[in-house]
């Protein structure tokens, strides 16, 4: 049979679709022939009959794999136009190849027949209403799935056999090159391995993934990258170090002079709608198919790499890691409850002046029990348990660890001094290019002059940066005076250049975690300290302050708080001779204070005249939140009298209201949940 006797005055009434489809961006850029056949296929359908506006070519799937036809946007436009009843034809180099699922073949095929839309390719004329068209075509479907299954298969095969000897080459990470005879080394160039070597040298001293990144940002340091695919591969390309790519240099274990293969494996889910998507996700390290340790030569070993892999997992908050902070309690983070077994939070007030452990616990779980404690009440027990534990090998190790801080600072000048060096040079050469050029070309020599010009910039540039790397790091004391400094142990840990931050990272060297253990005399507590080496200790403290009211002006005030007011009250302590907790006299908001925190209730006493009413019914009338009204009231912004009792009354004839409604009306933050009105009554 004639193959152009299955199209038909039907078929040629309705669109030709030419479908270009290749899998990778790469065959794309390096196998151009394939992509003009494909165009060439337009021709064809010329020659078959097809008008040249009724010729439709459908390129979107270029570079864009066939495993689902769902992902592919040129797929699904074919699928709807079929189902339209617009399509006559769809031409194909190979109309098994259409996809690399059987099911996409299948289910463009059923939607042919019921369409009566042919299929078209080198072989021939598919007329899917015709059985045997249906059942061949099918036929070289499942052949080509088949056939594609043992090409990956063998091709698989092949890979893991060489990455189990660990010679399944790729792309290097920044740092690493491969040598003449295929090995894994670091880079020769010297300013990329010391930006490498630096990166992980600002962790051990920080500790934090964003620690570096601020390190090198203040530095006024690039890091590099290099590029893969397209027309930079393969280059190198500097720019400024992100929070990712630190993240992304730490956990990869080439650096530590591992091979490694089977990191990630494809998931795919089916979403509701019956998509399918495909995602990368991160294997276990024990799950990795192939681990070779000591491949090559890193930037760290095998247990440092396992050191920062438990650093990281310590400061990610997310799964409930309590890393060190900035502020100054000591004990942040490694503090517990003994009483409920929930963790201790930490409390600090505006001036920061009152720092304070509490449980964290819901009110509906939290015991009598559980404590609410000053913080400097806990961390100098802490303290001073930890300093006089402290052995003369554990002082010998600090000093090897400034060892290291010195050899640091030596190697991010040396970082900054490269960086000079390779400037220097590309100056140099744009000199050298300009000098040499004939006179007489003028366009080759101006276009010289200006790179020579920026690469002295450029020079200007990288000097001012290693002036400034060599001002941001302080000189560091002989190795004499830091052994005098270590011996007196405390004086270094309570030095003011001693940060809050590095006496944590410090004290946790040493002690896993602290419990506030349940204690029945509520003007002690009870501390137990658990060691990494499993010692456990148990301390015994009074409880103080700041801030701590004397048990005397409780007394006080409780014998004397039903009958008279905030202020007079103040009044009673200060002749009497007794100060607050932080040794200050006290007001009537002190008073107050003490009566919140000790359930002593004020004499009710009615302040509000005639025309006034409380902050509470002005906010109430304005739609605003009383804190509003109480905060102006502060500040002086708005008229108000205070009563005997320290209550607020306002006067709200016309002129307050108006001056009140022009606060609210200024406000960019508050919002009136009703308007008021003009001549509302109080």
């Amino acid at each position: 049979m004639n193959p152009t006797s299955k199209i038909t005055s039907s078929h040629l009434s309705r669109l030709a679709i030419v479908y270009l489809r290749q899998s990778t961006m790469a065959q794309v850029r390096e196998n151009p022939e394939s992509t003009l056949r494909q165009y060439g296929l337009a021709s064809t359908a010329a020659e078959l009959g097809w008008p040249s506006e009724q010729i439709v070519v459908i390129d979107a799937d270029l570079g864009v794999s066939g495993r689902f036809g769902s992902e592919r946007d040129g797929f699904r436009e074919i699928v709807s136009r079929i189902c339209l009843g617009e399509v006559g034809a769809v031409f194909g180099l190979e109309v098994s190849r259409f996809g690399r699922s059987n099911a996409d073949l299948t289910r463009l095929m059923e939607l042919a027949r019921l369409t009566d839309t042919v299929l078209v390719d080198a072989d021939g004329v598919y007329d899917l209403g015709n059985v045997n068209d249906r059942i061949l075509l099918g036929l070289k479907g499942q052949m080509s799935e088949v056939e594609l299954h043992f090409l990956m298969g063998r091709l698989h095969g092949a890979k893991l056999a060489a990455a189990h000897r660990g010679e399944l080459r790729g792309p290097l990470s920044v740092g690493f090159v491969y040598d003449d005879e295929g090995f894994v080394v670091k880079d020769p160039d010297q300013q990329v391995a010391g930006a490498v070597a630096d990166l992980f040298a600002e962790f051990a001293r920080t500790g934090s993934a964003l620690g570096v990144m601020k390190a090198f940002a203040d530095a006024g340091r690039q890091f590099p990258q290099r590029a893969w695919g397209g027309v930079w591969a393969g280059k190198l390309k500097w720019g400024r170090l992100t929070h990712a790519r630190v993240l992304q240099a730490l956990k990869n274990p080439a650096y530590a002079g591992a091979y490694t293969f089977g990191r990630s494996s494809d998931v795919r889910r089916v979403q509701p709608d019956g998509t399918v998507r495909s995602s990368r996700r991160k294997r276990a390290r024990e799950d990795w198919t192939v681990t070779i340790q000591d491949h090559h030569e890193g930037y760290i070993c095998w247990q440092e790499y396992l050191d920062i892999e438990a650093k990281l997992a310590a400061n990610n908050t997310r799964k409930g890691a309590r890393p060190v902070r900035e502020g100054t309690a000591l004990c942040q983070g490694i503090i517990m409850c003994g009483a409920c077994g929930g963790r201790i939070g930490t409390r600090y007030d505006r001036a920061d002046s009152k720092v304070t452990y509490s449980c964290q616990i819901k009110d509906a779980q939290r015991t009598q029990k559980c404590r609410t404690v000053a913080a400097t009440t806990v961390d100098d027990a802490v303290s001073d348990l930890f300093l006089a534990t402290i052995t003369p090998e554990q002082i010998a190790a600090a000093i090897a660890v400034a060892d290291e801080v010195t050899d640091r600072h030596a190697s991010t000048h040396r970082a900054a001094e490269l960086a000079v060096d390779r400037a220097r040079y590309e100056a140099d050469r744009a000199e050298r290019s300009f000098v040499n050029v004939e006179p007489e070309n003028r366009l080759v020599a101006r276009t010289l002059e200006t790179r020579w010009e920026a690469k002295l910039a450029e020079l200007v540039e990288a000097e001012a940066a290693l002036a400034t790397a060599k001002a941001a790091k302080p000189p560091l004391p002989e190795r004499g005076a830091l052994q005098a400094l270590a011996a007196d142990l405390p004086q270094l840990w309570d030095s003011p250049t001693t940060s809050h931050r590095d006496r944590k990272r410090l004290l946790r060297t040493q002690i896993a975690d602290v419990t506030l253990l349940p204690e029945t005399d509520r003007e002690q507590v009870r501390i137990g300290v658990r060691w990494h080496t499993g010692a456990t200790d148990e301390i015994t403290v009074a409880r103080r302050g700041p801030g701590r009211t004397p048990v005397a002006v409780v007394n006080m005030v409780r014998e004397l708080g039903a009958t008279l007011t905030s202020r007079q009250l103040a009044e009673q302590l200060n002749a009497a001779g007794l100060v607050t907790g932080k040794g200050k006299s006290f007001t009537a908001t002190n008073v107050a204070q003490v009566r919140d925190a000790y359930k002593i209730w004020a004499p009710r006493t009615l302040a509000i005249a005639d025309g006034e009413i409380s902050v509470r019914h002005a906010a109430e009338l304005l739609g605003i939140p009383a804190d509003a009204v109480y905060n102006w009231l502060r500040l002086g912004q708005v008229p108000a009298r205070q009563g005997p009792s320290g209550r607020w009354c306002i006067p709200w004839d016309n002129h307050t209201q108006q001056i009140y409604r022009d606060k609210v009306a200024n406000s960019f933050r508050l919002k009136p949940t009703q308007q008021p009105h003009a001549g509302e009554a109080v």
